[in-house]
C-alpha cells in the first residue's frame, strides 16, 4: 500500500500540472483566434495571385522564360524548406511535419538526387538532426518574433533566391501544415521553384493583353511568388500549430484529471486501511486488558 504522505503529494503535483495545461490551453485559444483569421483571410489573395499568376506561366512558357518559372533544365539538387514551431507541447504537429520530410528526403535520395534542408523553426531542426543533419545548410530563428508577418517571409524569400541564384539548387519546395480545423491539420509540400501554382488553382479563362510582356511582368512578379507562398505557408503553420496545441493541453488537461481522480481512490483507500489497522490494534488491545 502506498503511503498516504506521497499520494497526497503525488496529487499536488498533478493537480498543479492540471493548472498549467488549463492555461497553456487557454492562451492557445487565444492565440489559435487570431492566428485562424490571419490564415484565413490571407487565402483569398494567395488563391488570386497564383491564379493570375498561373495564367501569365500559361501563356509565357517556353524559350525566353524567367529562371524562377523554366527552371535550370536539371533537377539534381533539391532544397527542402521546412517549417516547424519554435516551442514544442503541441502534440504531433512538429513530427508530422519531420516525418513528411524525412520520408521525401529518402525517397530523393534513393533516386539518386542531392538534398540540402533550410531549417524555420528550432523544433523541426532539432527532430531531424540526427537522420538528416548532414544535409542542413542553413536554419531561420523566429523566436524572437512575436507575431509572424511578411517581412519574415521576404527574408526567408531573399536567402532563398539567393542560393537559387548561386546555382546552389536545382528545386525548392517548402513543408508546412494546412490548418483545417483545431483537430485536423496537414502536413503539406509546395514546390516553389521552379514557381508551380498552388494546387486547386485555375485561370479563369479571360484573355488578357499584357503590357510590358508576360516575361517582363513574371520577372517582376515571380520573386513575390516566392515570397508570398511562404509567407501562406508561415500563417497556416501558425494557425496549425495553436490548434494542435490547443488540442494537446486540452487531452493533457482531461488526462491530469482523470489521473487526480484515480489518485484520490487510491488515496481514500489506503487512509481507510491506515484507520482499520488502527481500530483492530485498538480492540485488540482492549480485549487483552
Amino acid at each position: 500500500m502506498a503511503n498516504l504522505k506521497v499520494l497526497k503529494n503525488r496529487i499536488a503535483s498533478v493537480k498543479s500540472t492540471r493548472k498549467i495545461t488549463k492555461a497553456m490551453q487557454m492562451v492557445a485559444a487565444a492565440k489559435l483566434r487570431r492566428a485562424q483569421e490571419a490564415a484565413e483571410m490571407s487565402r483569398p489573395y494567395t488563391e488570386r495571385f497564383n491564379s493570375v499568376m498561373a495564367s501569365l506561366a500559361s501563356s509565357a512558357g517556353g524559350e525566353g522564360s524567367p529562371k524562377l518559372l523554366s527552371g535550370t533544365g536539371s533537377d539534381q539538387t533539391h532544397l527542402l524548406i521546412v517549417m516547424t514551431a519554435e516551442r514544442g507541447l503541441c502534440g504531433g504537429f512538429n513530427g508530422n511535419i519531420a516525418k513528411k520530410v524525412k520520408a521525401q528526403a529518402a525517397d530523393l535520395l534513393s533516386e539518386g538526387h542531392t538534398i540540402k534542408i533550410l531549417t524555420v523553426g528550432k523544433k523541426g531542426r532539432d527532430a531531424m538532426k540526427r537522420d538528416l543533419g548532414e544535409y542542413f545548410v542553413g536554419h531561420v530563428d523566429l523566436t524572437e518574433v512575436k507575431r509572424v508577418g511578411y517581412d519574415n517571409a521576404q527574408g526567408i524569400a531573399r536567402d532563398v533566391l539567393a542560393r537559387f541564384d548561386a546555382e546552389e539548387f536545382d528545386i525548392a519546395t517548402i513543408f508546412y501544415a494546412r490548418f483545417e480545423n483545431v483537430v485536423v491539420q496537414h502536413s503539406t509540400a509546395q514546390q516553389i521553384i521552379p514557381f508551380k501554382a498552388l494546387d486547386g488553382a485555375k485561370t479563369d479563362g479571360t484573355l488578357y493583353d499584357y503590357e510590358p510582356s508576360e516575361e517582363a511582368i513574371l520577372t517582376d512578379l515571380l520573386p513575390r511568388a516566392v515570397a508570398t507562398q511562404i509567407f501562406a505557408a508561415l500563417l497556416e503553420n501558425g494557425a496549425s500549430e495553436q490548434g494542435a496545441r490547443m488540442s494537446a493541453m486540452d487531452n493533457a488537461t482531461r488526462n491530469a484529471g482523470e489521473m487526480i481522480d484515480k489518485l484520490t481512490i487510491q488515496y481514500n483507500r489506503s487512509r481507510q486501511a491506515v484507520i482499520t489497522n488502527e481500530l483492530i490494534e485498538i480492540i485488540s488491545g482492549a480485549e487483552a486488558l
